[in-house]
C-alpha cells in the first residue's frame, strides 16, 4: 500500500439488481461523500443495466445474475486501488471518514489483509450476531483479530485479495466470506474487527432468499472440501450437521438443508487447496478453529 503523505487509493464495488430504488441512491451518496481517499467506484448490474447511477460512476452490465461473489470479482477487476471496498447497496456510511480510517489500518499494519467495520441497524443500533465475525459475538463493540468476515461491508488489501484468488464465484451466495478469509489467512494475512467504525445496514433476515437453506448447506460442504486438510473435513461437516439439527425446527427447512448438504457432497466445490497446519494453528489461536 501507499505510505507517507500519499492518500489511500480505494476501489469500491457495489452490486445492484435495480430492486432498491430508495436504498441504492442513499448508499451511493454516502460512498461518494467519503473524504481523505482517492476513490474509484464501479456499479455492477447483476443481470441488469444499472439504474440511478450517479454521474461519473462507471458501470458493468451482466446479462445474467452471476451471483454475489462472482459479481464482486467482476467489479474488483474493473476498479483500481491499493484497497478494495465491497459495499452492499442498502448500506450507508454515516461518517465521511469511514473508508479513510479502514484504509489507515491496512496502511499501518502490513500483515493485515482485511478490516471489518461494525455493522449496525440504522433504526435500532443493533448489531446482529451474524455481523460479528467471531464465535463469541455477544459483545459487538469488542475489537480484535478475526478469522472470518461479514462480506457485505469489508475492506480488503488488493494485493492480498489477488494472491488469494478473490471470492469463490461459483458459491453464488452465502459463506463466500469464510472461504476468502481462510485463504487470506493461509497466505499469511490476518483480519481485524473495528467496532469503532460503524456502517449502517438494515437488519434483514438471510432466510428471505428462496434458496437460503439449500445454498447455505451446499456451500458449507464446499467450504470444507475446498479449504481444510482431509482429516478435518468430516469433523467440520459433522459439527455443522449437529448444529443444524439443533437450530432448525421447521421440518421443511431442515429437509431443504439436508438436500443442500447432499448436493455439496456430490461435488462442484472446485479444486482443493487445503490450508496448511500452520494456518489451522493460527486460526485456532485467534479464537476460531476451522472445525466450527
Amino acid at each position: 500500500m501507499s505510505t507517507g503523505a500519499t492518500r489511500p487509493t480505494v476501489g469500491a464495488v457495489v452490486l445492484t439488481m435495480n430492486d432498491r430504488p430508495e436504498e441504492f441512491p442513499r448508499a451511493m451518496a454516502s460512498l461518494l461523500a467519503q473524504e481523505g481517499i482517492d476513490l474509484d467506484v464501479v456499479v455492477v448490474g447483476n443481470g441488469c443495466t444499472p439504474d440511478q447511477v450517479p454521474p461519473g460512476v462507471r458501470t458493468v452490465t451482466l446479462a445474467e445474475n452471476a451471483g454475489i461473489p462472482e459479481g464482486r470479482n467482476i467489479g474488483a477487476a474493473n476498479v483500481t486501488g491499493d484497497c478494495l471496498f465491497f459495499f452492499d447497496n442498502d448500506a450507508i456510511l454515516p461518517t465521511a471518514d469511514a473508508l479513510a480510517r479502514l484504509a489507515a489500518e491496512l496502511r499501518d499494519d502490513p500483515t493485515l489483509a482485511y478490516a471489518q467495520p461494525r455493522i449496525a441497524d440504522p433504526d435500532t443500533g443493533v448489531t446482529l450476531r451474524r455481523w460479528v465475525p467471531r464465535l463469541r459475538a455477544s459483545d459487538p463493540e469488542r475489537p480484535g483479530t478475526v478469522t472470518v468476515m461479514a462480506e457485505g461491508v469489508v475492506m480488503i488489501r488488493r494485493s492480498a485479495f489477488d494472491t488469494a484468488g478473490g471470492w469463490p464465484g461459483h458459491f453464488f451466495l452465502f459463506h463466500e466470506g469464510i472461504d476468502l478469509a481462510w485463504r487470506l489467512w493461509n497466505h499469511g494475512g490476518t483480519g481485524r474487527y473495528l467496532p469503532g467504525i460503524v456502517v449502517h445496514h438494515p437488519a434483514t433476515n438471510p432466510a428471505r432468499h428462496a434458496a437460503f437453506y439449500r445454498l447455505s448447506a451446499r456451500n458449507r460442504v464446499w467450504l470444507a472440501r475446498r479449504n481444510l486438510p482431509a482429516v478435518l473435513v468430516p469433523l467440520n461437516l459433522a459439527a455443522w450437521v449437529l448444529l443444524t439439527l439443533w437450530r432448525i425446527r421447521d421440518r421443511a427447512a431442515l429437509k431443504v438443508s439436508l438436500a443442500g448438504f447432499r448436493e455439496g457432497l456430490h461435488g462442484g466445490h472446485g479444486p482443493r487447496a487445503p490450508m496448511s497446519w500452520r494456518t489451522v494453528a493460527r486460526l485456532t489461536r485467534a479464537g476460531r478453529p476451522p472445525v466450527f
